[in-house]
């Protein structure tokens, strides 16, 4: 390396592993959109304070530590059926939200897929919500989605898992603690535009994607704001 190198080239010069994520749709019963956003979220934080990754000698702790000190990529799936049974035998953490249900993976290389899991489709995620999601709890956290970009629901759910990430990088043991006692408590709303601009420049963890699929490469996605994190910033 030379001395030009910046931490983004290191990390592209490193291994490339994936975090799957799996949701389960099933024909007759598919989850509302904002449930799978919200399963995802904490389901990415279920793995990352799982003893298994989080202890020196965890089974998937080797896996974790080499995907984050590589790009932090995510990957949904859908699965239905005997799809979702034979993936859910797999080792990894189900997460389930008032319908929805989505498993997480520990990280695999990005030509490593399971073989339960590589033929399951990225594309077909596209869901719907009922009826209009109510206001979160400002007391919790809020994933905040850019009100300007179109994302399927599995482009979106990745993003709210990388938003939930920042989040718990964030915060302090004590922190983490509480808000897994909490049941990783968190919504998932999409910003009024008008509000989106405040939320970027506020110093609250934003997610800049790196434009592997459907859009732009630097794109804010999401903004992670927990009223932990907000205390340490200046108010909206």
């Amino acid at each position: 390396m030379t001395s030009t190198d910046t931490p983004e080239d290191r990390r592209d010069e490193a291994p490339q592993f994936v975090l799957p994520l799996v949701v389960r749709i099933e024909k007759t019963a598919p989850p509302a959109r904002t449930d799978a956003l919200q399963a995802a979220a904490r389901a990415v934080l279920a793995l990352l304070s799982d003893e298994r990754a989080t202890a020196e000698d965890g089974e998937w702790a080797r896996a974790v530590a080499d995907w984050q000190d590589a790009r932090i990529r995510k990957v949904v799936r859908r699965a239905r059926g005997a799809e979702w049974r034979k993936a859910s035998v797999l080792p990894g953490i189900t997460v389930e939200g008032d319908g929805a249900q989505v498993r997480v993976f520990p990280p695999v290389p990005l030509d490593g897929w399971p073989k339960e899991l590589v033929k399951l489709q990225v594309s077909g995620t596209d869901l719907d919500d009922p009826e209009p999601p109510a206001a979160p709890d400002p007391a919790r956290p809020v994933l905040w989605l850019n009100p300007e970009l179109e994302m399927s629901a599995g482009k979106a759910m990745a993003q709210a898992g990388h938003g939930a990430q920042l989040a718990w990088w964030a915060l302090d043991g004590a922190a983490r603690a509480a808000w897994r006692e909490d049941g990783f408590a968190l919504s998932v709303r999409t910003a009024a535009p008008e509000r989106w601009a405040e939320l970027t420049a506020s110093g609250l963890p934003v997610v800049r994607d790196a434009g592997f699929t459907e859009i732009a490469p630097g794109s804010f996605t999401v903004v992670a704001d927990h009223p932990l994190i907000r205390s340490c910033h200046t108010r909206l």
